[in-house]
C-alpha cells in the first residue's frame, strides 16, 4: 500500500464522521503489519468527554480484532466541505499510538494530494510507556 493510497482511505473515512457539534470531520487509516487497513472517523457526543477521535477509532477497531503491530497511520481532517492542509492527532491519540507502536511509526498528515510523513517519536517526544512503569 502506498502512502497516497493510505491518505485516500483516510479521506474516505471522513465521510462517516459524526460531528454535529464541531462540524470538523476527521478520518484515519491505520496500516497493520499484516497488511490489513483499519479506518476510523471521529464520533462526537453532547457530553464531550464521550467523544472518540478518528485515530483512536481505527486503533480500537484493529486491537479488538487482534492486531497489535502497525506500520503507519494516515490522518485527514477539516471542516465540513473542505480538507485542512494539516490535521495533527490530539495528545490522547498520540498516547494511544505510543501504547501500541514504536517511536518510528510513520504518521502521514495533510491531504491525499499534499502530505508529509512524520514519526510518532517526533510528535510525542519523551512518551510515557510501559517501560516507565
Amino acid at each position: 500500500m502506498t502512502d497516497r493510497e493510505l491518505m485516500e482511505l483516510a479521506q474516505r473515512a471522513r465521510e462517516y464522521s459524526y460531528c454535529p457539534y464541531s462540524r470538523f470531520r476527521v478520518g484515519a487509516a491505520l496500516l497493520a503489519k499484516s497488511g490489513k487497513v483499519y479506518t476510523g472517523c471521529n464520533i462526537e457526543n453532547a457530553g464531550y468527554s464521550a467523544t472518540n477521535c478518528a485515530e483512536r477509532t481505527a486503533f480500537f477497531k484493529a486491537v479488538s480484532e487482534g492486531e497489535k503491530a502497525f506500520e503507519a497511520i494516515a490522518i485527514v481532517g477539516g471542516r465540513e466541505g473542505e480538507t485542512a492542509p494539516f490535521t495533527a492527532p490530539c495528545g490522547v491519540c498520540r498516547q494511544v499510538m505510543a501504547e501500541f507502536c514504536a517511536p518510528d511509526l510513520k504518521v502521514l498528515l495533510g491531504t491525499p494530494e499534499i502530505f508529509q510523513a512524520y514519526t510518532l517519536g517526533s510528535l510525542l517526544p519523551f512518551a510515557f510507556t510501559s517501560e516507565d512503569l
